[in-house]
């Protein structure tokens, strides 16, 4: 009985001796020839511009222990956010995955469809060698992968041009400061900002195509779905009556999408009141999700607005609206829906609520 007491003591010890030694497994900072993680975790070293929009891709993804932001690359040691550029070093994450999970191939793949691999001068509204992107690769079968995905993209034809990421053995990694760790989730509201004002969304949606709620459907379901004057003035480059639509008049703050394909297209922000009877603003919320194009019916020339991937009939913009752009874009309340800024976030846009930051 003393025996089988003994050895159940020694197996808890040697259970939670083995549970401490996991935890303490990943090092700080390491570099290519000192890879010390956890059993079956392996480790992947990317940089992609601004560390903070690296993070939330791939800790999303089943089979990512942690994603770690950080500096590598650069000749001086133990940098910090005040000093790092000086050394040379370029803002990187740092990926833990379990590859019976998730494979390197696949982080691979969203890599590259976070950044401008074409881009040597920065990344977005991030410019200098700091954010320059890079493929670190830890061992000889992570190199193979890296170069053959990169041939694989330069030859897909994406890009006009040449797809130049490096890849190069993974330098010493030093972690950044607490405050940069899962930065979109401990100031959501600065980051969205930040997240919107950069350009990489823009970018990313017109080289992967837009990552939003679309709704593809043929006319008869479009019928069932939309009220006939929705179809009307969607589909029909219809028309409804001034003062007597859902929002010309509408005061709140917060977003209107495309009625059919909810990508989102103008701000309260900028909408003001024209006095046609119709929801006027200054300027589209996403320039990407609006299409101009010219209108000869009703014997003159206009310029119709329609809406990216929905290609939905929303209106016309003219000349006359107020400063700073001097335009109008007057749209029908029946192609519109609008999202109050307390819903952005359940209805998925909540990269827009910066914006209402006072």
């Amino acid at each position: 009985m003393k025996k089988i007491l003994l050895i159940a003591i020694i197996l808890v010890f040697s259970t939670v001796g083995s549970a401490v030694a996991k935890q303490q497994a990943i090092p700080e900072t390491f570099n290519n020839n000192e890879i010390k993680v956890a059993d079956g975790v392996q480790t992947a070293l990317f940089a992609g511009g601004c560390f903070w929009c690296m993070e939330k891709p791939f800790e999303k993804l089943d089979g990512v222990a942690s994603v770690v932001s950080g500096y590598a690359g650069g000749t001086t040691v133990n940098p910090t956010y005040k000093n790092y550029g000086q050394g040379g070093h370029v803002e990187v994450v740092q990926i833990s995955y379990d590859s019976t999970k998730v494979s390197y191939d696949e982080l691979l793949n969203v890599y590259w469809r976070q950044v401008d691999p074409t881009d040597a001068g920065g990344q977005f509204v991030d410019r200098g060698h700091s954010y320059t992107t890079a493929i670190f690769y830890y061992g000889e079968q992570q190199k193979l992968q890296a170069e053959a995905s990169k041939q694989a993209l330069a030859a897909s034809g994406r890009f006009e041009k040449p797809v130049i990421t490096p890849i190069a053995s993974a330098p010493t990694f030093y972690p950044a400061e607490e405050y940069h760790q899962d930065y979109y989730q401990k100031n959501p509201i600065r980051y969205a900002f930040y997240r919107s004002r950069s350009g990489r969304d823009n970018f990313l949606d017109k080289t992967w195509g837009k990552e939003i709620k679309k709704v593809k459907m043929d006319k008869s379901d479009l019928k069932s779905r939309l009220t006939p004057l929705q179809y009307k003035v969607t589909q029909k480059d219809g028309t409804e009556p001034p003062f007597k639509n859902e929002y010309w008049d509408n005061k709140q703050p917060g977003i209107y999408v495309d009625i059919v394909s909810n990508e989102p297209l103008f701000s309260s922000l900028d909408k003001y009141k024209s006095g046609t009877g119709w929801p006027s603003f200054t300027q589209p919320l996403v320039k990407e999700n609006i299409v101009e194009k010219e209108d000869r019916s009703f014997f003159s020339v206009r310029t119709e607005v329609r809406s990216s991937s929905g290609n939905s009939h929303l209106g016309h913009v003219f000349t006359d609206g107020p400063a700073p752009t001097g335009l109008r874009y007057c749209m029908n309340s029946a192609a519109l829906r609008f999202i109050p800024v307390d819903d952005l976030e359940k209805e998925g846009f909540e990269q827009f609520m910066g914006l209402f930051d006072k």
